[in-house]
């Protein structure tokens, strides 16, 4: 069995871009360094790393396990930490994004709480619906609602969510219902612009997966300026349960296309890889 030490000492080979950097930042030689990578790919049976004498790359196979490699050593630090962790009192600021409308309604009404249990613990809450670099931009986790992509983040799993075509009452009344997501080409459909771009709305039906082109007379990228046109009867959208709930309980707004819904989507926190996860992060996604 491929030992998490081989594993790591990969993971130092190309996080620090060579043998020798790798060696060093790890306290062995650059002679056991390579021989271990070399184990490794022997245990592996394919080859990892390109070599020259300038330059260090990684082969299409040696990519794949190093992304691997990276979730599994945090997983196990994570295991490791998480005793110690739960001893820490979470202090320092701590950098937030999430999407403007569920922020509003789901997380700024629990960060109260939340401060007052941590009064030594800052947080920097910054709301938009663009998909931020979290390195880059210096945030210490984000809310995504997205189909997560392979990337080098680490994402949990917080919670699932529906997206649900609905429009007023009176909307439903003077243009009719649709029965299904092909006859929404008859309607003033109003589109969340990030949704948008994704390539229509998407359904699921006894035929599988489809995407509908739509149009409309509006189009917008917050989710709450969308929700209030259609209370206002001037189309149909599609909102997410997170913001439309209480108006479908209501009755202000009314679903349409039920049976042809996406299966549950689902909300993430994700946070950039770390050694350590620091207990401010780790605090607030818990």
């Amino acid at each position: 069995m491929i030992s998490l030490y081989e594993m790591s000492v990969f993971a130092g080979v190309v996080e620090a871009g060579g043998f020798s950097s790798a060696a060093a930042a790890l306290g062995i030689s650059k002679s056991a360094v390579s021989k271990r990578v070399a184990r490794l790919e022997d245990r592996l049976g394919a080859r990892l790393l390109n070599r020259t004498t300038r330059r260090l790359s990684l082969t299409e196979a040696g990519a794949q396990f190093h992304e691997r490699c990276i979730r599994i050593l945090s997983d196990v630090e994570d295991a490791q930490s998480a005793i110690t962790s739960l001893q820490l009192n979470p202090r320092g600021t701590l950098r937030v994004n999430a999407p403007m409308s569920f922020g509003v309604r789901h997380i700024a009404p629990a960060l109260a709480g939340f401060m007052s249990r941590h009064p030594e613990l800052k947080v920097d809450l910054v709301l938009n619906d663009r998909v931020v670099d979290l390195i880059e931009e210096g945030f210490d986790v984000a809310v995504r609602i997205v189909r997560l992509s392979d990337s080098s983040l680490i994402a949990r799993r917080l919670a699932s969510y529906r997206r649900v075509v609905c429009a007023s009452p009176e909307y439903w009344e003077s243009h009719g219902r649709p029965a299904h997501p092909r006859q929404l080409k008859d309607h003033n459909c109003l589109n969340y612009t990030y949704l948008l771009t994704q390539g229509g709305w998407r359904f699921s039906g006894p035929n599988g997966p489809m995407t509908v082109a739509v149009s409309g007379s509006f189009q917008t990228n917050n989710g709450d300026a969308l929700r209030v046109a259609a209370l206002n009867g001037i189309g149909v959208c599609m909102l997410p349960t997170f913001i439309a709930g209480e108006d479908l309980s209501a009755g202000r707004l009314e679903a349409a296309l039920e049976d042809f819904e996406e299966e549950d989507l689902s909300i993430y926190a994700v946070f950039p890889h770390a050694r350590q996860l620091p207990a401010k992060v780790r605090t607030f996604v818990d």
